[in-house]
């Protein structure tokens, strides 16, 4: 079936100019001087540290010590695209690293009643034609996701080799060696040629750093520590029986609460909702797979799958080309190409831009729509209404959202005004000056996704060529060269969001990144070299041309309200996402390939 435009609002019945004003005027009151700093990690007084294990007992071992040819810091996506890499080049003596009980980084840890990918699946999960498996449906279960990231380590022969429950406290260089030296808090020390960082980006919870909250005498857990021995129910099964005769509050509206809010209505005594800024909430269609059209696809069908969601959500559609994914990732681009072809003339890249920012607008004022026509008191309805672009905050979807908010046990906080909670007391939370009793605080707070490194990955001490430390190293923000390996730090390469292209599949990033630094693992073991390091020469030449023809969306991040896509707010915002390379993802790679073709990697001192 063909996707069809959406129906939104005619342009000339939206004052785009008033819009504007409200969009600056509701970022404004949202934004704080202490900027990240509103966030911090439980010190083990108020909550566990957020790196003990609630789901799976931690099992005793013995100090490793040994030599390996490369250690793969993390066991997520990044991680396991990496290991699965090194594996097809031949790379067999590696190790993956992860504080977690198994495989699946943030699909490990996040286990909340109704967790479900937010993205079409089929170009989510990766490697599905190589594994021969095909997601239940359109948008997968938290379940079904990290069972297969556990069946890919499996069948590729790296998953009795990862070390979990382990925290890296130190990595250092040793010039002597010319390797990495790893130490773990379970005393181990491990000798690796090779590192690869790839310590995710939904990683490390953050708390709101609230007046009161060590007074608070009732329960608290944060939502990527779901404690089922206290709602009721199980990982799978959310019948939170438990909550019956419970006032529980969840505070933060993204991603989490958009998916947990309607299991925890349905089964507490009363639930406070308290939100800073409202999310975009779609309505999300999630038929089964066909068994047809998955019997139809032919070879090379993700990829292509992939590429097409890549267009719809971040570039252009190609002329006639359909939109495969056809939900709320893709539907700007969707309307814009339908209305460009009925107009039936080519328009400059101004002009596209243009006409895409009205697009923009007309596609929010629909979803703004869907609050009142859901939503039955006029002033809960206008509080979930976003005043934003399209994508200052992730896009979402739920048919069960809005609706929970019509249930008479369930109230909408809104603390935009206050910036926040105000504080908490030993009886619940203060808000809009406000006290409310409560039994059960749920932090749906979201993860350290754009904030300083040392703040996001945990290690202690993390030192390159003469002691320099990749803190220091990259004080002002990351530079590299591929946007995956940087000098002072030779044999280490970096998956993430960090000066490169930007695929909209952030596990097709991922693994492309975990790809290309496979291959140079590869050729530095085959032709025995022991040090791959950028020179600074090439180094500073990747980062001027990254620079001068990177996309500019600074204006854009400027309109957008605080949160974790521009790090709450932050004038100079170096960790912001999606960093792209100015010429596009195809581009991007087709520069990587090129370079990988020409064998004796250019711009890089091996010795």
């Amino acid at each position: 079936m063909t996707c069809q435009p959406t129906k939104v609002p005619a342009a000339d019945t939206i004052d785009i100019d008033a819009l504007r004003a409200k969009y600056a005027a509701e970022k404004a009151k949202r934004v704080r001087k202490d900027g990240q700093a509103q966030y911090t990690r439980p010190t083990g007084d108020i909550l566990p540290d957020f790196a003990a294990d609630p789901h799976m007992p931690q099992a005793a071992r013995a100090p490793i010590s040994e030599e390996i040819d490369a250690l793969v810091l993390g066991a997520g996506w990044g991680g396991i695209m990496a290991s699965y890499y090194l594996t097809k080049e031949g790379v067999s003596n590696i190790r993956n690293i992860d504080t977690a009980g198994d495989f699946g980084g943030v699909w490990y840890w996040n286990r909340y009643p109704g967790i479900q990918c937010d993205n079409d699946a089929y170009c989510y999960l990766p490697l599905l034609e190589q594994m021969g498996f095909m997601p239940s449906k359109k948008f997968s279960d938290g379940q079904e996701i990290q069972g297969y990231a556990k069946s890919i380590a499996a069948r590729f022969g790296f998953a009795d080799k990862a070390l979990f429950h382990t925290q890296v406290n130190s990595l250092k260089w040793d010039a002597s060696s010319q390797r990495w030296r790893i130490g773990t808090n379970r005393g181990d020390d491990i000798r690796a040629r090779f590192v690869i960082v790839a310590a995710g980006v939904l990683n490390m919870p953050k708390l709101p750093a609230v007046p009161g909250i060590d007074k608070f005498r009732g329960k608290m857990f944060h939502s990527a520590r779901w404690d089922y021995a206290y709602t009721g129910g199980a990982y799978g099964a959310p019948v939170l029986d438990k909550l019956a005769d419970k006032v529980v509050a969840i505070t933060g509206t993204g991603a989490t609460a958009i998916q947990a809010v309607p299991h925890l209505a349905k089964y507490a005594r009363h639930l406070y909702v308290i939100q800073r800024t409202p999310s975009t909430v779609d309505e999300r269609p999630n038929p089964p797979t066909d068994p047809d059209w998955a019997k139809s696809l032919e070879p090379g069908w993700q990829q292509a799958r992939m590429a097409n969601f890549h267009r719809g959500a971040q570039e252009v559609f190609q002329p006639g080309e359909s939109d495969l994914i056809c939900d709320i990732w893709t539907e700007i681009n969707r309307n814009l190409s339908a209305q460009l072809a009925a107009e039936g003339k080519e328009v400059t890249m101004e002009e596209f831009m243009a006409k895409r920012e009205v697009m923009d607008f007309q596609v929010m004022e629909r979803l703004r729509g869907r609050c009142d026509a859901l939503v039955k008191d006029p002033a809960t309805a206008e509080a979930l209404k976003p005043y934003y672009n399209h994508m200052c905050k992730r896009p979402l979807s739920s048919d069960d959202y809005y609706p929970a908010f019509n249930r008479e046990n369930v109230t909408l906080i809104d603390v935009s005004d206050s910036q926040g909670l105000e504080a908490m007391t030993e009886l619940g939370f203060i808000a809009n000056g406000e006290e409310h009793a409560i039994d059960c605080m749920i932090f749906a707070s979201g993860f350290e996704v754009t904030s300083d490194l040392d703040r996001r990955w945990g290690i202690a001490t993390f030192k390159g060529r003469d002691g320099v430390s990749i803190y220091d190293h990259w004080r002002d923000g990351p530079v590299t060269l591929h946007g995956i390996t940087t000098r002072n730090f030779p044999n280490m390469g970096f998956i993430g969001y960090i000066q490169g292209g930007i695929n909209s599949s952030v596990t097709e990033h991922f693994g492309r990144q975990g790809a290309h630094m496979a291959w140079i693992i590869a050729q530095a073991l085959k032709q025995g070299k022991t040090v791959v390091e950028p020179s600074q020469e090439a180094q500073d030449a990747y980062v001027k041309t990254y620079f001068e023809i990177r996309p500019d969306l600074s204006a854009l991040q400027a309109r957008c309200p605080p949160g974790y896509f521009n790090n709450e707010g932050a004038a100079n915002n170096k960790w912001a996402l999606f960093p792209g390379w100015g010429y596009g993802w195809d581009n991007f790679e087709e520069m990587l390939s090129d370079w990988r073709t020409v064998g004796d990697m250019p711009g890089m001192e091996v010795s």
